[in-house]
């Protein structure tokens, strides 16, 4: 069953996986590893490898479920080019989340990449923001059950949150082979070298002591 519902992700996404990454113009185009760029020709994303050199391996991953003991009790674990070499050129990527009891995947946003999430085991509260038309900024948010699909369009912030009561995790479905995540507090609080204070506290309408309690907590996570 969990086979059939990772089908159905994938299957709905290639109806758009090769919108935003240009279409690869070869059967494959397996990514050299960095600095191995000896007699490679470049065509988008990373290095190709040698077609003659290609292996079954070079299409396979296997991912465990990740460790959800931390302080958002999640862990996405991606699949992309980056971890896997064959996506190279193919507009398509993954990402496994897991969630433990009210597990939290943070507000975010994929500059590349619109998402579709599959729900295999659990319930969660998902959502996204639109831009700023008309001076609003909507919310769309639905919970999602086992078998349930949603979709984040590119760019947008959005997020999942497990409500229910035991562990949960979903697939992504990425329209890039490289869709890039920015976590928003962690980009805003957590930025090296750190966004001035006074310009946070002016932006959030906030005392400068509260900006920097908040720096305080996201720089030294991200560094």
């Amino acid at each position: 069953m969990k086979a059939t519902y990772l089908l159905v992700a994938f299957l709905a996404l290639a109806s758009f996986a090769s919108a935003y990454d240009p279409s690869p113009l070869q059967d494959f185009c397996v990514a050299l590893p960095d600095g191995s760029i000896k007699d490679a020709v470049f065509v988008n994303g990373k290095f190709c490898k040698d077609p003659k050199v290609v292996v079954a391996e070079d299409f396979f991953k296997h991912v465990d479920p990740g460790n959800v003991v931390n302080k958002l009790g999640s862990k996405v674990t991606p699949v992309t080019v980056n971890e896997l070499a064959g996506l190279n050129t193919l507009g398509i990527s993954l990402a496994r989340i897991d969630f433990g009891p009210k597990g939290l995947n943070p507000p975010h946003t994929h500059p590349r990449a619109t998402e579709i999430l599959i729900v295999i085991e659990g319930t969660l509260l998902v959502g996204f923001v639109t831009s700023n038309q008309n001076n609003t900024n909507r919310l769309f948010t639905k919970v999602l059950n086992k078998g349930d699909v949603f979709v984040f369009p590119i760019g947008l912030i959005h997020f999942q949150s497990n409500i229910g009561y035991g562990n949960a995790f979903a697939i992504a479905g990425l329209s890039s082979q490289n869709p890039g995540v920015i976590t928003i507090a962690n980009a805003v609080f957590g930025s090296t070298p750190p966004i001035s204070p006074e310009i946070l506290a002016k932006a959030f309408q906030v005392d400068n002591n509260v900006i920097n309690y908040l720096q305080k907590q996201f720089w030294y996570d991200n560094n």
